[in-house]
């Protein structure tokens, strides 16, 4: 099994949603989230007090939304692919991918475990 942690700006959310649903993915959470990492935060107006100073600054940290997911060690390969192939390119990164080894999965109340808790009823 894998840990699936995706992160990527917030419009492309539904994208990322339907390649889940796609394949097959039981169960996901989504939170909204500030940070800084590789990509370039777009330059905002300055604003103090509320109101503009006429200056433009960038953000130390941007919003983007963060999706954690578990599946299958089948599905996770074809999830990633999937996920990179239709977001962002090349010259315009949208996010990044961590994965990680999960070595179980219970159920609770069911006693059930393994791949089949991470599959939709």
């Amino acid at each position: 099994m894998k840990e699936i942690v995706i992160y990527i700006i917030s419009k492309e959310l539904p994208k990322v949603t339907d390649i889940l649903h796609k394949h097959n993915a039981g169960g996901m959470v989504f939170y909204e989230v500030n940070g800084k990492g590789r990509i370039e935060r777009d330059q905002m107006p300055e604003m103090v007090r509320s109101y503009m100073t006429g200056k433009k600054v960038t953000p130390e940290f941007a919003k983007r939304t963060k999706i954690e997911t578990v599946v299958t060690d089948s599905a996770a390969k074809e999830i990633i692919e999937e996920i990179t192939n239709n977001i962002g390119s090349e010259s315009d990164p949208q996010g990044m991918i961590f994965v990680k080894d999960v070595s179980s999965a219970y159920e609770i109340g069911t006693k059930k475990s393994g791949d089949i808790v991470l599959t939709p009823r």
